[in-house]
């Protein structure tokens, strides 16, 4: 794509970086096809393709966002599937996110919709902020009938995904996890902030099935936010604060260690979306010298755990299933890290039969907090989703995103569960939360008998 920016414009980092990815599109279109925005809707400027001519127009102009460039930069999921689909390889996940920091910064919005993004930003990321919404959500949800007709969709898409139940407190911040048998190896693992609010239960499973084979979990008690909620919105240097804060204590976990403990093979992540972001803090921090190396070295070490898991002996499974599980491939997870066949491995190597679902490539609908910003199309997506899961007649279905988990929860009648929960279940652990009906589909396994057994008995 020719590019008209001037040389004054080009010694700006930002602007710099923005020419350069621009000048790979070719605009051949190949990315409208796998858009879940333009598949649904149909609008050019809805589309990969049609959003970069926007925004090279307001990068190039050196203009203030306008509210047509706002409009269609934030329908925007960052599905990341365009990038899945481009044959030249332009950059869009770091396009998009330049033309959100500088809406942030000069854009225009409404009220209402300044103060969702800004309640959004400061309770979300922090677990015990958002437990506490969580938990008053209940008092909220009689006047969401009210608040639609308000006009406060955005609210009222929050008590839709609110969980109804008490949620159990966290056990993993800031802990050592000793594992059943002798420790042979050691990861870290990031406990994350919404997740560990809604689904505590994903990282204990993680914790117990990697015990089972001799690896010790240790959570940095200073790691919090991976810092994807409020980089997706623009607000850059919140990210970039949520990334310095993981990276310095990430280096302490590994740099204080005594010289005899075992070296930290990874950094493990139970959910996707805050996977690609760690996995991008060599980027985000490289043009600052103190956290550039350290950055880097971290989004080296970042795995998701089913990328992890893969590569562990986890033996046979205890448990036989004859449970049929639809895998939902988050958008994170396929686009964002490019992560596919893993997941499907380990679950059926647990003895689970595994189906995919048509048009995986397409959205759920969540995208981190686009299923409250923009209700309308994630409810459609959502919809769309679920029909797809439903043609395969699945038993339940399987997820490795919160984000994705939470979204098609609220939408059908199957359960939903994170992919290490059910690995969990096979293995010996518990049976997931939500899944208590399907305990009558899933036997022991009887241990094998030894000769000495035998001899003995006779």
């Amino acid at each position: 794509m020719q590019t008209n920016f001037t040389p004054e414009q080009l010694r700006a980092p930002h602007t710099a970086e923005a020419e350069r990815i621009l000048r790979r599109c070719v605009h051949c279109g190949l990315c409208t096809a796998t858009c879940s925005t333009y598949v649904l809707l149909g609008d050019e400027r809805d589309s990969p393709r049609g959003r970069i001519y926007l925004m090279k127009d307001m990068f190039e102009k050196g203009r203030d966002a306008s509210p047509e460039v706002t409009h269609h930069v934030d329908r925007c999921l960052s599905c990341l599937s365009c990038m899945s689909t481009c044959p030249g390889g332009v950059d869009y996940m770091h396009l998009v996110d330049l033309a959100r920091a500088h809406i942030h910064k000069t854009g225009r919005r409404s009220l209402k919709d300044r103060f969702v993004r800004e309640v959004l930003a400061r309770v979300v990321p922090y677990p015990a902020r958002f437990r506490l919404a969580i938990r008053s959500a209940a008092l909220g949800r009689p006047f969401k009938g009210m608040l639609q007709r308000l006009g406060l969709k955005e609210l009222a898409a929050m008590l839709d995904l609110a969980p109804k139940s008490a949620i159990a407190l966290p056990k993993l911040a800031g802990a050592h996890h000793e594992p059943d048998v002798a420790p042979s190896r050691e990861v870290l693992m990031l406990a994350g902030c919404a997740q560990d609010v809604l689904r505590p239960d994903i990282n204990a499973a993680t914790v117990r099935s990697l015990g089972r084979r001799g690896i010790r979990v240790t959570a940095a008690p200073d790691a919090g936010c991976c810092g994807a909620l409020v980089h997706h919105m623009g607000r850059e240097a919140a990210a970039m604060a949520f990334a310095r804060k993981n990276v310095d204590a990430w280096s302490r976990a590994i740099e204080t260690r005594p010289t005899s403990a075992k070296a930290i093979e990874a950094i493990l992540i139970t959910a996707s979306g805050c996977g690609t972001t760690v996995k991008d803090y060599g980027y985000m921090l490289k043009a600052e010298p103190a956290y550039a190396a350290r950055a880097e070295r971290i989004a080296a070490m970042a795995r998701d755990v089913t990328e992890y898991m893969v590569d562990v002996d986890l033996g046979p499974p205890v448990r036989w299933s004859s449970l049929k599980v639809a895998y939902h491939s988050a958008c994170s997870m396929q686009h964002g890290q490019r992560i596919t066949e893993e997941p499907k491995i380990l679950l059926k190597k647990a003895g689970y039969t595994v189906v995919d679902i048509p048009e995986g490539h397409i959205c759920c609908g969540s995208a981190g907090t686009y299923n409250i910003l923009q209700p309308e199309i994630a409810g459609q997506l959502r919809s769309r989703k679920v029909d797809n899961i439903k043609s395969v007649r699945p038993d339940l279905v399987a997820a490795g995103n919160i984000g994705c988990i939470t979204q098609l929860a609220g939408g059908m009648e199957l359960p939903i569960v994170h992919t290490i929960e059910l690995l969990d279940w096979a293995y010996g652990g518990p049976v997931p939360k939500g899944l208590e009906h399907l305990k009558g589909f899933v036997t022991d396994v009887p241990k094998p008998r030894r000769i000495s057994d035998d001899y003995i008995a006779a």
